[in-house]
């Protein structure tokens, strides 16, 4: 059974079945065909299957009518998934001149109730573009994005009325406001790259600014994979080895002691970029490198324990002198 007709409506009660409407006498229900053989056929309630059997007829024939509408309200509360409802209506939206503002409230209701079904926030989209006007869309995200701060329907529909509204101021302290309340917040992280990426981009005096925001972001929580991958992430066209600050800060989490994975991960990649730009003691760097993969195999990251050995098989067949005999001993060496 569909999970949207098990809810019952407010109301439902007073609730009269299509058929029995003398306004939709006229109206001859066109009912689903499942073919001669149905397998695993869905066992709809009356209620459902009712609504939907008018709504195929007003389909076929085109049917553009105020009461045509309200049985894309009805079939639309029963599902509001129904991708096909929901293109209808906006035909009938149009034909009828309707007013879009008292739409843009209807469909806000719905996503309240149901805010990850990504038609409802595609209707949204399409009425924000008819009406050229996403003054309310910030407000209204940030409102979803507070019941599910990870809500990837809302972060989507904010990016784009963000981009294509050019509403871009705030956002940043949007931002970190979330990261203020929740450092662990991935769907913010990746709000900040967008913004920053887009506004000043990544130059150098915001790459220092970046850089520094985040290590403190890190100190607050060491094991937080989104700030490494965000700190990962803005240095990736940068040679990692090259930045000093960097380095020194996650040498110094490691001689203290530390040994997230993530970390971990991060030494790995700033010792890989140190292989390539051909540093002076190849050899070292790269048993310190294999024994981190060897450690994060065994002890510290032992769920992916076959992807740090295959990273280390990497290293070792492209930088070693003797591949095997350095990927076996390196845990040796340290």
């Amino acid at each position: 059974m569909d999970d949207y007709e098990s809810d019952e409506w407010e109301g439902a009660e007073d609730w009269i079945f299509y058929k029995d409407r003398p306004e939709w006498a006229d109206v001859k229900p066109t009912a689903q065909d499942d073919g001669p053989h149905p397998v695993v056929q869905i066992t709809y309630s009356d209620k459902f299957r009712d609504v939907f059997d008018y709504f195929r007829t007003v389909l076929r024939t085109n049917e553009k009518s105020e009461r045509a509408l309200k049985l894309t309200t009805d079939a639309a509360e029963l599902n509001p998934a129904n991708y096909t409802v929901w293109h209808y209506r906006r035909l009938l939206l149009k034909e009828l001149g309707k007013n879009l503002t008292d739409e843009l409230l209807y469909v806000g209701d719905m996503i309240k109730e149901h805010p990850k079904t990504y038609q409802l926030w595609h209707h949204r989209r399409v009425l924000v573009e008819w009406l050229q006007d996403a003054a309310n869309e910030l407000q209204f995200t940030e409102k979803i994005l507070q019941i599910d701060a990870k809500n990837y329907h809302a972060w989507q529909h904010r990016q784009w009325s963000i981009s294509t509204f050019e509403l871009w101021d705030n956002e940043l302290d949007y931002v970190n406001r979330l990261l203020e309340e929740d450092v662990r917040n991935n769907s913010a992280w990746n709000q900040r790259y967008f913004v920053v990426n887009v506004t000043t981009k990544f130059t150098d005096e915001v790459l220092d600014q970046e850089v520094k925001y985040t290590l403190a972001c890190i100190r607050k929580a060491i094991h937080n994979e989104s700030a490494w991958n965000y700190l990962t992430g803005i240095l990736f066209e940068k040679d990692l080895s090259k930045q000093s600050d960097v380095i020194d800060f996650a040498t110094q989490l490691y001689e203290s002691g530390e040994r997230s994975s993530y970390l971990l991960a991060f030494i790995i990649d700033s010792l890989e970029n140190q292989l390539e730009l051909k540093c002076a003691e190849p050899e070292t760097v790269l048993k310190k490198a294999l024994y981190l993969c060897d450690s994060l195999a065994k002890e510290h990251d032992t769920i992916r324990s076959e992807y740090w050995k295959y990273i280390a098989r990497c290293l070792a067949d492209k930088y070693g002198s003797s591949p095997s005999s350095s990927y076996e001993n390196a845990h040796q060496e340290q």
